[in-house]
């Protein structure tokens, strides 16, 4: 038997060093395998051949039976090994900032074809940024169809968390994600929503120490928020910076929009109410009530006008109040107009946070 074994590694050994394949070798390997059978089958017990080469063909059986399993295995490795290779998609080369992929361009197809935004308007909401305050009653539609349009950096900051009594109105949130930081919910739908858009989820409130660093950051700001202090701050933040603040508001049945902006000769928020009304006059939504389907219509408006203000297209509503009373079906505008006193703004104005 070692004589065998020695010529198979002779066998392999000099095919080897005379550049054979390793198809060839096997095949020479399995010719003597034959060869060694056909002896132990052909010829007597006791003939020297059969002596040579172990004297019983059933070591010679086995050792073929354990060589077919290592190779049944190894041909069924590297079938399993071809098709994971398979499955796995082809890394995607690095694309420009401001280049679209296949899946982008059926996306925006129907903005890409709009006369006003086409392709170099979806190109300037791929590159903007928008920071929306607050992920409630107004942010949460702003937040969903900021990131449908292909706005290519959102930030949300929001302190809450979702609660039951939000979902009548909120629907950026679910029910299944009641406890959860509203920011992080409204990530979750956005992403989900579009995977082509950069989400950046702040949870926490909006103050004095954080506004600016954080309003810099980004082209527009938009205010979705319930309470005057954080209005009064956030106008504050984006006149210092020169950006535009695209703000709303709800109660009832009633919403308004505008977006204020000193810079592009606007006026700014501060204009038109100089001072936070007193307790009791502007009951919050939770006081005073709100209808569901409202806050999906002017949160819709306020991303339609902060749309508009990165592209370019159309005229915003600058200097301009929208009034939306869903009771009647009525809309209204207002003309607003700068202050020359006003302490933001004004020629008085400090213009810093």
């Amino acid at each position: 038997m070692m004589l065998v074994l020695g010529l198979a590694a002779l066998i392999w050994g000099l095919g080897h060093l005379l550049g054979a394949s390793r198809t060839a070798r096997l095949y020479l390997l399995a010719l003597l395998y034959v060869a060694v059978l056909m002896v132990h089958v052909a010829l007597p017990e006791g003939h020297p051949l059969r002596l040579a080469t172990g004297e019983s063909a059933a070591p010679w059986l086995i050792l073929g039976g354990l060589g077919a399993l290592v190779l049944a295995y190894a041909a069924v490795l590297k079938r399993v090994k071809a098709r994971a290779v398979a499955a796995v998609p082809a890394p995607t080369p690095p694309r420009a900032a401001d280049r679209f992929g296949d899946s982008e361009l059926e996306r925006y197809a129907r903005h890409i074809v709009l006369r006003e935004l086409g392709g170099p308007g979806q190109k300037r909401l791929k590159q903007a940024k928008v920071l929306v305050i607050g992920a409630g009653g107004l942010g949460a539609p702003a937040l969903q169809y900021l990131a449908a349009a292909g706005v290519g950096t959102i930030g949300v900051i929001d302190d809450d968390v979702v609660e039951n009594a939000n979902l009548q109105r909120q629907v950026i949130h679910t029910d299944a994600r009641i406890g959860m930081p509203k920011v992080f919910s409204a990530e979750a739908a956005m992403t989900a929503q579009n995977p082509h858009v950069t989400v950046r989820p702040y949870r926490r409130r909006l103050d004095a120490e954080i506004a600016q660093e954080l309003f810099a950051d980004y082209d527009l700001i938009l205010d979705g928020t319930d309470n005057f202090t954080t209005r009064y701050l956030a106008n504050r933040t984006a006149v210092a910076l020169g950006k535009p603040l695209v703000s709303g508001a709800l109660s009832q049945w009633e919403g308004q929009l505008s977006v204020f902006h000193p810079a592009g000769g606007a006026p700014c928020y501060q204009c038109l109410f100089p001072e936070a009304p007193a307790p009791g006059l502007a009951p919050s939504c939770a006081e005073a009530g709100v209808l569901g389907p409202l806050p999906g219509v002017v949160g819709a408006m306020m991303a339609v006008e902060a749309i508009k203000v990165l592209t370019g297209a159309g005229q915003p509503l600058l200097g301009e109040m929208l009034i939306y009373d869903a009771l009647w079906g009525e809309t209204r505008k207002i003309r607003i107009s700068r202050r020359q006193d006003c302490p933001i703004c004004g020629e008085g104005g400090a213009h810093a946070v």
